[in-house]
């Protein structure tokens, strides 16, 4: 162990005395990532940490809290200089000039959280991709060799360590190798080692169906922008095997896709930077197959008229990729045209560790709940980490389509063993997109099951199990209740209006909710519909459907978000 420090810090030194260029070569264009918003909260010093507002008061981003906390971490990585990018202009260029040479004073020399393959990626393809905007216009604070001469020792370190990141983490870090070789001396080193091992990385993080373990849909949107921007720079040094991740993520995301061009937000990822996921489609050069009606990472995907319906139709990740899993089975989001109705709460990794924790419960997914007890739990594992574990043991899925239907069947059975009931969820989505059915049953499947429901419909000071079926909504939808509470009104901001109604078999009432969203500061207020019951039997279904009423059709002020908008 010695002797490979001795040897590491040998070639650390040989790096500082390596020459460096003077300029840029082939310097990247940023992805458009950054958050304008952020950006101008950044440069009026707040900043946001595990859900807390942080006055800078002249403080360098580097000393505003722990440098080992989940997010004073994530700042090595500089999210931020994609924020400062995207608001612009001289005041935002000199902060992050300062910013970044505190960070190479502090850190530039191997020391702190940021020297890790994962992190080190992020913060090279952040430097290439910016490095035009930070040299644009004279800059009191800018010290362009000072920075080229960092970012070069840095590709060199990546250089040796990126085997040490697992499979889908090999992937970010050789896409930014070698966007950073080819940013420094016009093209990669070693261009088919840098291919076949980039190659290699892809055939394993993606499997042959295309989905990745962690079942994120925008992690393998970051996948597939990799992939895009290392085939660009390698060009006829692509691999086979390089080429054919590119079309079966591709095949994925497709499918994962809503309406409106954003991701299903399930197991800890978001939606996407508006624009993202088409742009990634196109980039991969990959024409668009039929549609799949099979499963996709375990999604099932309906599709009518300007309606999406995606739902989680399989267990959640489990082994190291639980640690972000959601309890989140059988939940489902819809959309219509540009306007997302149906909603997870979604993770609040961004918001602190209470939030991320509510963000990760059933509670928080647009499913049935059974007497507030998750499909999952969180665990205790290594490092404060907190793993989902006892999830559904199995989970099955059934796609019958018919002429006039486009049908989903799904169940799970976590609730099983504690109090003998399956949970079984049908939906189904017209051809015209104007009308969702859906039925959730619970019920037992043999005696064995049926003496664990006595034994729960028993326990309670009340007969019975109760249970609650959520639809949590996006903000700018505004729910009404009939007088009667047989039905709840939908009115979406493009004057579209949807009802949901059900069967009579449990109460409908509404009931506080939040979005929380990586790009909004804070969690932002919103509402459930809750129909809410108790099983009495061995079976207990529940009807509900969800109707369209009037014309659904494209209406010039459905056609952008305003600046307000939640993403």
């Amino acid at each position: 162990m010695q002797l490979g420090w001795g040897i590491e810090r040998l070639r650390w030194r040989a790096d500082a005395r390596a020459p460096a260029p003077h300029a840029l070569s082939r310097p990247a264009a940023p992805d458009g990532a950054g958050d304008a918003g952020r950006g101008r909260d950044l440069l009026a010093g707040r900043h946001h940490r595990a859900g807390q507002l942080v006055e800078a008061q002249g403080r360098s981003i580097w000393a505003l809290g722990p440098e080992t906390d989940p997010q004073g971490i994530a700042l090595h990585g500089f999210g931020w200089l994609d924020d400062l990018a995207s608001f612009g202009g001289p005041a935002a260029r000199d902060l992050a000039w300062r910013w970044l040479r505190d960070w190479i004073a502090r850190y530039g020399e191997g020391r702190g959280p940021g020297w890790t393959p994962e992190m080190l990626a992020a913060r090279l393809s952040r430097w290439v991709a910016h490095a035009a905007w930070l040299g644009e216009a004279p800059s009191p604070e800018a010290e362009m060799t000072e920075f080229l001469r960092s970012l070069s020792r840095q590709s060199r370190w990546l250089a040796r360590h990126w085997r040490r990141a697992a499979a889908p983490a090999r992937i970010h870090a050789l896409a930014a190798l070698i966007g950073a070789e080819t940013a420094l001396h016009g093209a990669p080193r070693q261009p088919a080692r840098r291919a076949a091992a980039l190659g290699q990385a892809a055939a394993e993080a993606i499997g042959d169906d295309g989905a990745i373990t962690a079942r994120t849909p925008e992690a393998l949107l970051d996948l597939l922008c990799d992939l895009n921007a290392a085939a660009a720079l390698l060009g006829d040094a692509t691999t086979p095997a390089h080429r054919d991740a590119l079309g079966r993520a591709a095949a994925v995301l497709r499918s994962l896709r809503h309406a409106d061009g954003g991701l299903a937000r399930v197991h800890g990822g978001g939606r996407g930077a508006p624009g993202r996921l088409d742009r990634a489609l196109a980039e991969a050069g990959v024409p668009p197959g039929a549609p799949s009606v099979g499963l996709r990472m375990g999604y099932a995907r309906l599709a009518g008229g300007r309606t999406s319906v995606i739902l989680d139709a399989a267990a959640p990740p489990r082994g190291p990729r639980a640690i972000h899993a959601h309890a989140s089975t059988l939940a489902f989001e819809m959309t219509s045209g540009r306007r997302p109705v149906i909603v997870g709460c979604g993770s609040g990794a961004h918001h602190g560790p209470d939030w991320r924790r509510a963000g990760r419960a059933t509670l928080s997914h647009s499913t049935l709940c059974l007497e507030g007890l998750s499909s999952a739990r969180l665990g205790r594992g290594a490092d404060g980490a907190e793993p989902l574990v006892e999830g559904p043991g199995e989970v099955l899925a059934h796609r019958a389509d018919s002429d006039d239907l486009q049908r989903i069947e799904a169940s799970h059975d976590a609730w099983r063993a504690s109090h003998g009931l399956t949970h079984d969820r049908r939906l189904g989505l017209d051809r015209s997109g104007a009308a969702l059915l859906g039925e959730d049953l619970l019920t037992t499947l043999g005696r064995v099951d049926e003496r664990a429901f006595d034994a729960a419909s028993r326990a309670g000071r009340d007969p019975g199990v109760t249970f609650a079926i959520r639809f949590h909504l996006h903000p700018h939808v505004t729910p009404e209740l009939d007088a009667q509470g047989a039905c709840a009104r939908l009115r979406l901001r493009s004057g579209e209006v949807w009802t949901l109604a059900h069967d009579g078999g449990a109460r409908l009432s509404l009931a506080p909710s939040v979005y929380l969203e990586k790009s909004r500061p804070r969690p932002v207020p919103t509402q459930q519909v809750v129909l809410s019951g108790r099983a009495m039997a061995y079976a207990t279904l529940v009807r509900w459907s969800l109707v369209s009423s009037g014309d659904a059709g494209a209406a010039l002020r459905d056609l952008r978000n305003g600046e307000d908008d939640p993403a």
